[in-house]
């Protein structure tokens, strides 16, 4: 795909949790896994900003009018209940981000001042969250690649996501005031795997601190994709590097099945019909969602969606539909979704109940329907808002918020928000930065510099990026000391990649494995054996357990001169045919029976010495 041709313009954030105390507290950032006693349940509403705005995303959040239950752990303080004021911003985390920001040659402020941003899902017990620009201006450059930071901020984390229900959203507190950095660059990418090498690198300078938490959901990725005749999406949650190209590119092919459905709802003329009330229809239906809706009270309503048929069915993003689309909105309301003529009959739902409801709603050859079901008042809201979808989708593609899904897909949230959501923090006063103390600071290391560093030890060019752009490098600088780095460089951007591909569990292989590893070729154990001995390793054996079921003992020099003079003297006649030309063929022969046991620079040295000598001897 021609991703410039498409005018694919791609920016992302960055969100790195930092090893520290809380960012507006002294609780520790740790987090429960056991479920908290204690509960608290709040409701929050949206606000005006100063300029009297009200944010299009918080009054999205408000209308599903849930509450929110916090579950509250032990350690857990009154500032993260919005119960006390918010102490003294912590100047640990300050200074980390300040470091970052000096290695990414940004131009901090001369003053923190700590904003308050609307966020009113129930993720900050506040009704917001807390931020502070820290720099501005940061500019990369490698590989080739040249990259914008307009901004550095440090914020606080949000509360943990536990559960929800279509009344309430259950939040754990444990992880609400974690310090984050948040790196911003500008949209200068325009193919996928530009950003992935970039969010990469951006990951390794923030490492590289020293101040940052590890792990699965410590990092996360929010990315900004629109293309030409499109609009700016922002997909929240990424949370695996890999996952970043695959996000971009199914956004784009995204954007381009909804550009090719608003064409053709164009040229059938296509519009939003009529909404009626068609719970009389179900009354007996086999369809469990309807049945229970009704048992319970509920409706189910319908709308007729002219020049839609075939339409909602249509493939947007891998095993995702236009539907979806139409369906997320409907979710954001407070009900389960929508059911619609393409998917039907199914469900329960028979061909004669979809007879009826195109019968009552007045359809056409080329028309189709939408069904939602639940309490009156959120099945009608629902129904809005699958209207007013529906009637963009004529327009064009609407700015929205995105959630990523764990597959590289993603769903509606709500729309973008605006720039109203954003004032000052009154209970926090300024922080200036004094220049002496940031001459005083210490600046990461770059990757490009690491790039120097590791050549320096005999690796290439290409490998000492790999390295230094990989999760791996600690263990590489580690293992360095027990052992040759280019074998260590190999071994495991090489080696552990062809493994995991076979589909070993690579990621149970600690340090102590490839000290024993490296100690045992040492003691005159082949590398050309590393492959196998990792994957028995990988399967629950010990190195050594590995190297006794794969046979493998140190071979001695004598010992090998004798096998090499007998594979010599089984192939007289061939060797003599071929003469120096045999050398080749032999190696492989030896190296068949002594794979493990002994290196293949010494089997050939060997070889060499004594087809010389056997050609000598016989002329």
């Amino acid at each position: 795909m021609d991703y410039q041709k498409l005018g694919l313009r791609v920016g992302f954030e960055i969100h790195q949790e930092l090893d520290t105390h809380k960012l507006f507290c002294s609780c520790q950032s740790t987090l429960e896994e056991e479920i908290p006693s204690r509960t608290v349940r709040r409701r929050l509403r949206p606000t005006q900003s100063e300029l009297g705005e009200v944010d299009r995303a918080a009054m999205a959040e408000a209308l599903k009018g849930k509450d929110f239950l916090y579950q509250t752990p032990e350690h857990v303080c009154l500032v993260e209940l919005d119960e006390e004021p918010p102490h003294p911003l912590n100047l640990e985390a300050l200074e980390t981000a300040l470091r970052v920001a000096l290695a990414l040659r940004a131009e901090p402020v001369d003053e923190i001042h700590v904003m308050r941003k609307i966020v009113i899902d129930g993720s900050n017990t506040t009704g917001f969250q807390r931020t502070a620009l820290v720099a501005t201006g940061g500019v990369v450059e490698f590989e080739g690649l040249k990259f914008t930071i307009p901004t550095i901020c440090l914020e606080e984390d949000a509360a943990r996501k536990m559960g929800e229900t279509d009344r309430e959203v259950v939040y754990r507190l444990d992880r609400l005031g974690i310090p984050l950095i948040e790196l911003a660059t500008g949209a200068d990418f325009s193919h996928p795997q530009q950003a992935s090498k970039a969010a990469l690198y951006l990951g390794q300078v923030l490492r590289m601190t020293g101040k940052v938490k590890r792990g699965i959901g410590t990092i996360r990725q929010d990315i900004n994709i629109s293309i030409a005749g499109g609009a700016r999406q922002e997909i929240k949650g990424v949370q695996k590097l890999e996952l970043i190209s695959t996000v971009i590119e199914r956004e784009v092919q995204r954007q381009l099945a909804l550009l090719e459905i608003r064409e053709e709802l164009r040229r059938r003329g296509a519009k939003v019909g009529e909404r009626k009330e068609v719970s009389d229809l179900f009354l007996h239906t086999n369809c469990k969602l309807l049945r229970r809706t009704l048992e319970g009270g509920g409706v189910v309503l319908g709308m007729r969606l002219v020049g839609y048929k075939g339409l909602l069915g249509r493939e947007v993003q891998p095993g995702r539909r236009f539907g979806a689309e139409l369906s997320d909105h409907a979710k954001a309301c407070g009900v389960g979704g929508i059911l619609h003529s393409d998917e039907l009959p199914g469900y329960g739902i028979s061909v004669e109940e979809v007879e009826r409801v195109r019968e009552v709603l007045g359809l056409g050859e080329l028309d189709a329907f939408v069904l939602v079901a639940g309490e009156r008042e959120k099945a009608e809201a629902a129904l809005e808002a699958v209207a007013k979808r529906a009637a963009q989708a004529m327009v064009g593609i609407p700015e929205e918020t995105r959630r990523a899904l764990p597959d590289g897909n993603t769903e509606y949230m709500r729309p973008l928000p605006g720039a109203g959501r954003m004032y000052p923090e009154t209970d926090i006063p300024p922080i200036p930065i004094d220049k002496e103390w940031l001459k005083k600071l210490p600046v990461p290391e770059r990757p490009e510099e690491r790039v120097e560093r590791l050549m320096a030890l005999g690796l290439g060019r290409e490998m000492a990026w790999r390295l230094a752009l990989s999760e791996r490098l600690g263990l590489f600088e580690e293992l360095c000391r027990v052992a040759d780095p280019k074998l260590v460089a190999f071994t495991l951007e090489e080696t552990l990649v062809s493994l995991k591909r076979e589909g070993c569990e690579v990621e149970k292989l600690g340090k102590e494995v490839f000290v024993e590893l490296f100690s045992m070729l040492r003691e005159g154990v082949a590398k050309e054996a590393i492959p196998d001995l990792l994957r028995l390793v990988c399967g629950g054996l010990s190195v050594r357990q590995a190297a006794g079921r794969l046979g493998l003992r140190p071979m001695e020099k004598d010992e090998l001169r004798a096998l090499v003079r007998q594979v010599i003297q089984e192939r007289e006649s061939f060797v003599r045919e071929r003469r120096e030309a045999a050398l080749k063929p032999l190696m492989g022969v030896v190296m068949e029976r002594v794979r493990g046991k002994i290196d293949g620079k010494i089997v050939f040295e060997v070889l060499q010495e004594e087809l010389k000598d056997f050609l000598s001897r016989t002329g």
